[in-house]
């Protein structure tokens, strides 16, 4: 079976894209950065989503000599003027995580009422072959939503507790696993790459 590195070390999302292949019936191994030994730091410069995608998918495919597939996301939130965008992981700064972030959050939109709190999570997935890096395979995804004043639901992690989707009626906290991804905006993006995952895989390997 052919492998694939995906660039993280979050190993729910390789399983996630793992089974993801598998009902696509286009199976692979899916390895991570856990499995690798001395994999380089991506400082993530980039402006965009695209951008660090594409760093990350890159320099792990130079170094893996692996197809690579990296993903960057973020929220975007209308009334912060698309912040904290890129930087939604280290929103709170140095010793970011996640209470500190969502805690930034709710105080930049203190005072702001509910139909003016909408936002966006966004995905941008690149997909690299070693040394053939002007033939990436680029998809994305969004989902619109809005920010509660306070969290709501246990599960998942980052901003989910915040954002709420109206058509579904709850969090992506309040979600479980199997529903936020139909919905997600990782889901939307890995479901546009594997519609044209076969048949890139194909034109690479020749």
């Amino acid at each position: 079976m052919d492998t694939l590195l995906f660039a993280t070390t979050n190993l729910n999302k390789a399983k996630e894209v793992e089974k993801a292949l598998k009902l696509a019936n286009f199976p692979l191994k899916v390895i991570t950065n856990r499995d690798l030994e001395n994999v380089p730091e991506v400082i993530e410069t980039g402006t965009t989503f695209l951008q660090n995608a594409t760093l990350k998918a890159h320099k792990l495919a130079q170094f893996s000599q692996l197809p690579t597939l990296a993903d960057d996301s973020g929220l975007m939130v209308d009334k912060l003027n698309g912040a904290p965008g890129v930087y939604s992981a280290r929103y709170s700064g140095e010793d970011h995580n996640d209470a500190r972030n969502n805690a930034k959050l709710l105080a930049e939109l203190g005072g702001v009422p509910e139909q003016q709190r909408t936002a966006v999570f966004h995905t941008t997935m690149v997909l690299s072959w070693p040394d053939r890096y002007d033939c990436d395979l680029v998809s994305q995804g969004e989902i619109l939503g809005r920010i509660l004043t306070m969290p709501k639901g246990e599960g998942n992690f980052g901003y989910d507790p915040l954002f709420y989707v109206a058509e579904k009626g709850k969090t992506f906290a309040e979600m479980t696993v199997e529903e936020k991804n139909t919905i997600s905006h990782r889901g939307i993006a890995l479901r546009k790459l594997l519609a044209e995952l076969p048949m890139w895989w194909k034109k690479m390997s020749k």
